[in-house]
């Protein structure tokens, strides 16, 4: 049996997959699903392992996947979920993230109506999450590490929200590397945000400046992660190990759906 992970749409039907095993899934090599329902040939190889497929199907692909699909969870989620939206924050839109901004799950619908009733202002940003923000760095030089592209979105309201805030000297407050990696896409280096749309492949790590947050609602990221470069690259990287270690010690959960943490650039040395 193969699985197929969908991780990014072209045009005219043809994905980005993961598909494991993959020894066999060789250009022209052709996976049914569903007795026909779905079918798809290999069209190219990347660079990366990853292959094209063109799919073939009668009636809308969404619903095709519903059908057929599951939604796909980290490895260490052994166990299959009775409510699906229980890894998908609830203020989730659009498809096509390839996993959840798992900072956003610590949220209900009551806990952010509580937060606007003090004055809070909420906004939201769309960064469709690709499987390069979770591979390890396995270089010796940071600078030689391939961030994979991701699509994002930051609306008008958004950006002048964010804008007309920090100009009354307001706080931005990120909840997740996620939105993080999108407000300093599009945030210039005077700290005026931007409306925009497009690709990115912004490596955050020690060392580079913050030009938009102030601070960050995080979960507790895997080691050697790109994720955990960007959380040291707010706080420090000592104050993040040190964090880490009182996590361990006090037994706090890792990962998905984990204990989160408030971190800030205002961080004590």
């Amino acid at each position: 049996m193969q699985l197929l992970l969908l991780l990014k749409r072209n045009a005219d039907d043809v994905w980005e997959t993961l598909v494991k095993p993959g020894k066999k899934a060789r250009v022209g090599a052709r996976i049914v699903f569903g007795e026909g329902i779905l079918k798809g040939e290999i069209i190219d190889v990347l660079e990366d392992g990853n292959r094209l497929i063109k799919f073939e199907y009668d009636g809308i692909f969404e619903e095709v996947l519903d059908q057929l699909g599951e939604m796909p969870l980290p490895p260490y989620i052994t166990h299959k979920l009775k409510d699906k939206n229980r890894y998908q924050t609830v203020y989730a839109k659009h498809d096509g993230s390839a996993a959840a901004p798992t900072a956003g799950l610590h949220f209900t619908k009551e806990l952010l109506k509580e937060l606007e009733d003090k004055g809070v202002k909420i906004v939201h940003v769309t960064l469709h999450v690709g499987l390069g923000t979770f591979r390890p760095v396995k270089v010796d030089n940071i600078l030689d590490h391939n961030m994979h592209s991701e699509f994002y979105v930051v609306s008008e309201e958004t950006a002048n929200t964010i804008n007309e805030t920090k100009a009354n000297g307001g706080r931005i407050i990120s909840v997740g590397t996620t939105s993080t990696r999108t407000l300093e896409t599009v945030t210039d280096d005077n700290g005026i945000v931007h409306a925009d749309s497009g690709w990115t492949q912004i490596f955050i790590y020690p060392g580079v400046e913050f030009k938009c947050i102030d601070a960050l609602i995080t979960n507790f990221h895997l080691p050697e992660s790109t994720l955990l470069m960007l959380v040291s690259a707010l706080a420090g990287r000592e104050n993040i190990l040190n964090a880490y270690k009182m996590a361990v010690e006090e037994k706090y959960r890792f990962f998905s759906f984990g204990d989160a943490m408030f971190i800030t650039d205002k961080m004590p040395d």
